[in-house]
Parts: structure tokens; sequence; C-alpha cells
């Protein structure tokens, strides 16, 4: 094969043979830490970037199933013919279904238990279409939400903080008071439980509470529903689609998207993974560096060697040539190893880690403060191939200043003491 002698060299000064690493063990050792510690390096940011992936999009996917892709409301209120809304809006193709709806604040008390609650009114007649969490319900049926009949399907966390099953009964407190000559009293109301639902998002489970849109709007005093909620094809596209409900619905209508609504969250995430990014790659760049103080012994190891290959008629360049060949090699096989491992830690995290929960009786991850009781990864291409291309990048710039440094040596200097 016709390979160019540097690039040979290169190659063999790499895979020394036996008598080299009995000669050199402790280069041979140097160069191995730095492969090592690239491949532990770009591994590291593999993992951790692929754990933020899988947070962010198990967090969305359940935060979807309770939020709506699209919010349409009033400026001044109720909507009036919310029905003539929705048709305008499904003439859009991205928009698959639409379900009125209630928003209010409330209490809900049973025996000497209060909590906080945000109470929806919903149609349970085509709610199933723009929420996940209506359809399969873990105790109870959806369809009993009867008008009239005052009903009430609170999240599975908000059901067990009030000692609650399916047929017990709620007390509703709502802010809009009846005004008498004593004062202002609040509006109760008993609710019989029908249902009980589980989003797996904390949030909502412990805070939400669904009944009908009629008892809602007589509950909070409202003539109508408050917005239509919106279901799309693609969920990503809701900020593209939001826009172009904007145009089309004219000034009066609110239109708001999932990612609007929880914009600091997301927005949180995005700056946290980027910084993680930046801090992971400095471990990557260390170890990158650390072929420095290898070329640097390598190079004075060999001096003799090089004075050889310049009186030969090797010229500066192709002596430089041998150790960024030797640098790269290095720095390819330790970044290969590391997306390699990275990504089989990436794609069995959660095995790994109920491995080490059940072996420690540990729980790594509370579902009452993350939200998520398992470990969710979800590695990307997209980040993936910049963590290697840095990793290269940085290897071949460890290579110059010893590969320059070899490209000086003064033959007849080396060779004095020979």
């Amino acid at each position: 094969m016709n390979i160019p002698y540097e690039v040979r060299i290169g190659l063999r000064y790499t895979r020394a043979g036996r008598r080299a690493r009995r000669r050199n063990g402790f280069i041979s050792f140097i160069s191995a830490i730095s492969m090592g510690g690239i491949m532990l390096g770009v591994a590291a940011l593999i993992v951790v970037l692929s754990v933020m992936n899988g947070f962010t999009k198990e967090v969305r996917d359940r935060m979807l199933a309770v939020v709506s892709d699209i919010e349409l409301s009033s400026y001044s209120g109720a909507l009036g013919d919310w029905r003539q809304l929705a048709q305008r809006a499904l003439q859009n193709p991205a928009v698959l279904a639409a379900a009125p709806y209630v928003n209010a604040q409330a209490m809900l008390t049973r025996g000497d238990v209060v909590r906080g609650a945000l109470v929806r009114g919903i149609d349970p007649a085509v709610e199933g279409g723009v929420s996940d969490i209506v359809v399969h319900l873990p105790s109870g049926r959806i369809g009993d939400l009867a008008p009239g009949e005052f009903g009430i399907v609170p999240g599975i966390e908000l059901a067990r903080a009030l000692g609650v099953t399916v047929g017990d009964k709620i007390t509703l407190l709502a802010p809009q008071g009846n005004v008498t000559p004593a004062g202002v009293i609040p509006r109760l109301k008993q609710f019989r439980v029908v249902g009980v639902f589980e989003s797996g998002h904390y949030e909502f489970d412990s805070t939400l509470a669904l009944i009908h849109i009629d008892d809602a709007e007589k509950m909070f005093r409202v003539d109508g529903p408050t917005g239509v909620r919106l279901k799309l094809k693609d969920a990503l596209a809701a900020p593209q689609v939001a826009e172009q409900l904007a145009r089309t619905l004219g000034p009066d209508v609110l239109v708001r998207d999932w990612s609007r609504q929880n914009r600091t969250y997301f927005a949180a995430v995005k700056t946290e993974k980027r910084m993680m990014f930046i801090i992971l790659t400095l471990i990557v760049a260390v170890a990158a560096f650390n072929l420095v103080s290898t070329l640097v012994m390598t190079v004075t190891e060999k001096q003799s060697d090089i004075a050889i290959l310049r009186t030969l008629g090797a010229s500066p360049g192709s002596v430089m040539t041998v150790f960024i060949v030797q640098g790269a090699l290095i720095g390819v096989f330790g970044t290969l190893a590391g997306v390699g491992l990275g990504l089989l830690l990436a794609n069995n995290l959660d095995l790994i880690v109920s491995a080490i929960e059940h072996a420690f009786g540990v729980q790594f991850l509370p579902k009452d403060i993350y939200f998520l009781n398992e470990l969710p990864s979800d590695p990307r291409t997209s980040d993936i191939v910049p963590i290697a291309l840095i990793s290269l990048v940085l290897s071949l710039v460890a290579t110059l200043y010893p590969s320059w440094r070899a490209a000086r040596t003064r033959p007849a200097e080396a060779l004095r003491y020979e």
C-alpha cells in the first residue's frame, strides 16, 4: 500500500511492539491514560446530555397529556359562541380536535383536610379528543360526569391527600361568594367522586380536579366556557400553528401554545443543558490536553529517531506530521471508544439505575420532587456529533506544540551522545 512514511511511523509509534513497550512502558501507560480520559469525558458528556434530553421529553409528554397544545380564550372572559370559534380553528389542517373548558381556583375539603386545587370544567363527550388522561382512568369513568350530578374526578395524588376514593364526597368552596346582609358567604357544594385520573406528572396529579362544564359554569358563575383547548397533529409545531391561528382568528382571541405557557421552565432547562455541555466539555479538554505531556515525553525519548529521519532528508513538516498522526490516533480511538461507551450507558441507563437502587436501597428520583420516578434517557445525533467533533478538534490542537517541538530538533545535537 502506498501510505506516506509519516503516517506509517506515526502508526508504529502508536502501536509500539512488545520490545518497545518494555523499553517505554511509562510512555505507553501515559498514552493509555490519555486515551482513557478522552473516552470517559466523551461518555460522560453523552450520558448527561441524554439524561437531560430524556428528562425534558418525559416531562413535556406528561405535561401535554394534561395541558393544551393550544388554548383559545377571550380578553373579556367568556367566549360566547365557542363552537363557531372551534370550527374556525379546525379549518387549520394542523388542528385535530377542540374542546371547551372552564378553569377556576377553588378549595377542596373533606373532614379536617383542606387542599387548594385548579378545578377544570370539561365536556366529557369531546374531552378525550384533546386530553389523554381521561381516556383510561385508574378508577371510575369520565362518562359518569353528568350535568347537574356534581361529580368530580381529582388527580390521584390529590385524592390520596384528601383520603377519598370513588363514591366519597368532597366539599368544594368557590371563591365567588353569596352576598347576604351578614356579609359575603362562601359558596359551598358537595361533589361525589366518580373517578380518579393519573397523568404521571406529580404537579397536576396533586392539584387538578375535573368536573362537568355545566356544573363549573354554575359554581363559578360564568356565562359559557372561558376557553377552547386544541389538539394538534404535532405538538412541537404549536408555536407556528399558534401564530397562524392568531392571524386567522383576529385580535379579540387570545392564542397561547404550551411552550409559551411553560416558557420559563423550558428556558431554564435549555440554559442548564447549555451550561452542562460547556462544563463537561472542559473535562474532555483536560483529557485531550493530556496528550501534550504524552507527546512531549515521546518526542524527548525519540530524539535519536528524529535526528536520523532529518539526516535521511525528512523535512521539519514531515517530522511534525509523524507526531500529529500519533496524537490524532489517540484522540480518534479515545473519541470512538467514548461514543460507544456513552451510547451503551445511555441506552441502558434505566436498567443500570434500577440495579443500583435495588442493590443499595435508595431512590435517586423521588417523584414528588422531580415529577418522575425513573431516569429517562434520550441520546440524540444532534448532541453526539458535536461532542465527537469537539473531542477530535481538541485532540488535534493538543498535538501541535509537541509536534512543532519535534520538528525543531537539531540532528547534530540529538546524535552527539549516541
